[in-house]
């Protein structure tokens, strides 16, 4: 009888843990949601689309390795 309860504790421990870390992962997730988000309504305010920041993200690399070549 008294494995059982060791059993049961450990059980509810790790349940705990794995709990915590969802918890964690969505708000990490929902925070970073709200904060795209955001980004995508004020460049829509200025009149960008999201198909236009996701071509400079794409284009991203290129742009670095302009800068740090230090071409035009």
């Amino acid at each position: 009888m008294p494995t059982n309860i060791v059993i049961l504790i450990a059980a509810l421990i790790v349940a705990l843990i794995i709990f915590q870390a969802v918890l964690k992962t969505l708000k990490t997730f929902i925070s970073s949601a709200i904060a795209i988000f955001a980004i995508l309504v004020i460049l829509n305010m200025f009149g960008f689309s999201p198909d236009d920041l996701i071509q400079e993200i794409t284009n991203l690399p290129e742009i670095l390795r302009q800068m740090l070549t230090g071409e035009n």
